[in-house]
């Protein structure tokens, strides 16, 4: 067996630099948090961001270093629900700006692992409250994270309400709307991280597109950013047919859409409104 310390320091390394990650808390947390805690026993069935032909392969064996790699790592094959690549999710919860103390609301915990970081990030003066809808996932990532007394997870599909505020909400499952209870609760210079998905029946349970950086200015107004193009299991019971097909239809008009905000104010659609509905919008 390798030394899985060393293993994870070099993966944490390696991570920074090929996702210039900024937080040192959050490479910290990379070289310490044991990947493996939140992963069935191997060999296990990885897929690469750069895979020929978008196929997963199986590990060679079950030695514990081989998930200390830039890839995902399958929790359920069946369901396409994996754990995912870290030279992804890594730069977004980077983009949060988490610090000790913090509090954070992840919404899609599947086992822990991403809630692990953030909560070896905020510390044990933070605190991150995790919900999965799937109560058998939730259930087995508040097992894994047991030492780590300030990170909860419960069984739920992350609506609301939650009678607190949060620093930073991270949403790791395709939806096709920011849900208002998260912007309500997310404190001022708070920031969301929330991929907005496009799915169709041929794709299963995955959908693909833009991952949305939202900033709360003091004003209650979000500044709003595309961070990158992803392809991201579809959240349960957070999803609208509707809104699915309009966000297919702006993807196809702009697939790479300059959001710059996202208004609350009622306005009718103008040729800035990349998507719009009555509530809200997010605007070039």
């Amino acid at each position: 067996m390798r030394d899985l310390a060393a293993r994870r320091r070099f993966y944490a390394e390696e991570i920074e630099a090929v996702a210039n990650l900024a937080s040192p808390h959050l490479i910290d947390a990379l070289a310490t948090v044991p990947r493996e805690r939140f992963l069935a026993g191997g060999p296990w069935t990885v897929f690469a961001e750069s895979s020929v032909g978008g196929s997963a392969r199986t590990t060679v064996d079950d030695d514990p270093g081989r998930v200390y790699h830039n890839y995902a790592i399958a929790i359920d094959p069946g369901r396409q629900l994996f754990n995912g690549a870290p030279g992804v999710i890594a730069p977004a919860i980077d983009r949060l700006g988490l610090r000790p103390g913090h509090r954070v609301l992840h919404v899609g915990t599947g086992t822990g692992y991403y809630t692990a970081l953030m909560a070896h990030v905020v510390g044990p003066a933070g605190r991150v409250a995790g919900v999965d809808v799937d109560a058998a996932l939730a259930s087995r990532a508040q097992q894994n994270l047991s030492d780590l007394p300030w990170a909860t997870v419960t069984a739920g599909d992350g609506r609301g309400p939650f009678n607190q505020s949060f620093d930073a909400v991270f949403v790791s499952a395709g939806v096709t709307q920011p849900e208002p209870a998260w912007l309500d609760a997310v404190a001022t210079d708070g920031r969301i991280v929330v991929p907005l998905t496009a799915t169709m029946p041929a794709m299963g349970s995955i959908g693909k597109g833009p991952l949305v950086l939202l900033h709360k200015q003091a004003d209650g107004a979000f500044a709003a950013q595309v961070l990158t193009f992803v392809a991201i299991y579809s959240a349960v019971g957070l999803r609208s047919d509707e809104l699915n097909r309009r966000i297919g239809e702006g993807l196809r008009r702009n697939p790479f859409p300059r959001i710059a905000r996202l208004r609350r104010d009622e306005h009718a659609e103008e040729p800035s409104c990349w998507l719009h509905e009555s509530g809200w919008c997010l605007a070039m």
